[in-house]
């Protein structure tokens, strides 16, 4: 079991804050496995108030439920939660700003089931193109 931190915009929806954005494919579906497979999510954004209140109800109707919202888990004290400076506890993070980018919510699935790494699954998927279609790594200094 391993505590997953979720963003909202960009990774869950399309990015139309503060409206609420289309779902990426498969994103709830995927939230709803990680639930029934026992990890606790955590809802991690900059969202507050009202807007928070609504991201939190759309993933309610889709049968999301997270662990906790934007705290390390849900009975921490409010008032000794400043999200905005200090660092979530969690084993993953799923975020569309990380380095990299957002892999697909299928890829994000394998790995957290299967501890695999992002380079692993690229690989995996790579696995079935020929030398010649490889694309050719550049150094640095090539432009």
């Amino acid at each position: 079991m391993a505590t997953i931190a979720v963003d909202f915009d960009g990774t869950v929806v399309t990015h139309r804050y503060p409206e609420i954005g289309e779902e990426l494919p498969f994103a709830t579906e995927t939230l709803r496995m990680l639930i029934k497979d026992h990890h606790r999510l955590i809802l991690w954004t900059v969202r507050e108030g009202k807007l928070l209140q609504e991201a939190i109800d759309w993933c309610h109707e889709r049968g999301v439920d997270f662990w906790a919202i934007n705290r390390d888990y849900p009975e921490e004290e409010e008032e000794n939660n400043n999200h905005f400076s200090r660092k979530l506890k969690a084993d993953y993070f799923i975020d569309d700003r990380g380095i990299g980018g957002l892999p697909d919510w299928g890829q994000i699935y394998q790995i957290i089931t299967q501890r695999k790494t992002y380079v692993e699954i690229i690989r995996e998927s790579m696995g079935h193109i020929t030398e010649e279609e490889r694309p050719r790594k550049k150094h640095w200094w090539q432009f």
